[in-house]
């Protein structure tokens, strides 16, 4: 929790980010800054995305509010808060009413769980905590990750600066996630040696191994823990069964076959480990409310 001088100092920080972030994006739309996988995002007016697999990311909104579903479980977090996502897993998003007035923004960069392992390792062992937590965490934005992002966004405007410092701030963006009230979930899903990592590890290797022998037993073997405490976990991390999460992930990853690729709706559903053509257009409409086709041809023009 901040005191209340911190919270002051944050909204202080907050509406200089929120004159920056106005000034760089005139128009809605996802802005890539091209720093350390960083996006700025402007909304004005209610909007919803396609069910995604994200990557474990860190989305802090500067204005407005926001509900993120990742897995089964629902968040709502709005200005001054920020989101941390230790693992991959199936997301959508949803942006409540903006105006052009008053948008909706927010930025968001992906993490280098690299990076976050080392980081791990300089800090002291005393600071390393055990508790178990959910694969996400909401809590409001400490004044000294703002500062940084503020500075960081400052870089835009020099970029012959960008190749040196840019990634000195990354790195203290990171540090500061890690000490902040966001660091025991990190430092539980990323850095730490134990079953909790095991899972969020063999759940981030199934988004690239969707064709391959997903059975419970297989997935609980690669981990190298019980059935039981395979299910346990995944249920914690993201409200979800190993199956129904892996079901959501090929469902995910078959509609950006679909979209991004052009696949027709059969050699994507084969793409992703289905061998029943028909029982992947079942759990296709369940999860996205329409048959593949009818679906991706809404999406591509823009009635979704």
């Amino acid at each position: 929790m901040l005191t209340e001088s911190q919270r002051q100092e944050a909204a202080n920080l907050n509406a200089r980010l929120k004159e920056l972030v106005i000034q760089k994006l005139p128009e809605p739309g996802d802005y890539p800054t091209g720093i350390g996988g960083v996006t700025l995002l402007r909304r004005e007016a209610a909007s919803y995305s396609t069910r995604c697999y994200e990557q474990p990311l860190a989305a802090f909104i500067l204005q407005g509010s926001k509900k993120s579903f990742f897995g089964a479980h629902s968040y709502d977090y709005c200005e001054g808060q920020c989101l941390v996502a230790g693992i991959g897993m199936p997301a959508s998003y949803q942006t409540l009413p903006a105006t052009q007035q008053k948008p909706f923004l927010s930025l968001f960069f992906y993490l280098d769980t690299d990076l976050i392992k080392e980081l791990s390792l300089s800090m002291p062992k005393s600071s390393i905590q055990t508790e178990e937590y959910c694969g996400v965490t909401i809590s409001e934005t400490p004044p000294r990750l703002l500062e940084a992002m503020l500075r960081l966004l400052r870089l835009l405007d020099e970029p012959e600066h960008l190749p040196v410092l840019a990634p000195m701030l990354m790195r203290e963006l990171h540090y500061y996630l890690l000490t902040g009230p966001y660091g025991r979930l990190l430092r539980q899903l990323i850095a730490q040696k134990g079953q909790s990592q095991a899972v969020a590890q063999v759940m981030d290797w199934l988004h690239d191994n969707l064709a391959t022998d997903l059975s419970v037993h297989a997935i609980a073997r690669r981990a190298g823990v019980s059935e039981a405490t395979l299910h346990r976990y995944f249920k914690r991390f993201s409200g979800l069964s190993p199956m129904q999460y892996v079901k959501q992930l090929r469902l995910c990853e078959a509609q950006r076959l679909m979209l991004a690729e052009h696949e027709r709706a059969a050699n994507a559903a084969w793409a992703v480990g289905y061998e029943s053509v028909s029982q992947f257009n079942r759990d296709y409409k369940r999860l996205f409310g329409a048959p593949p086709h009818r679906d991706v041809k809404q999406k591509q023009e823009g009635n979704v």
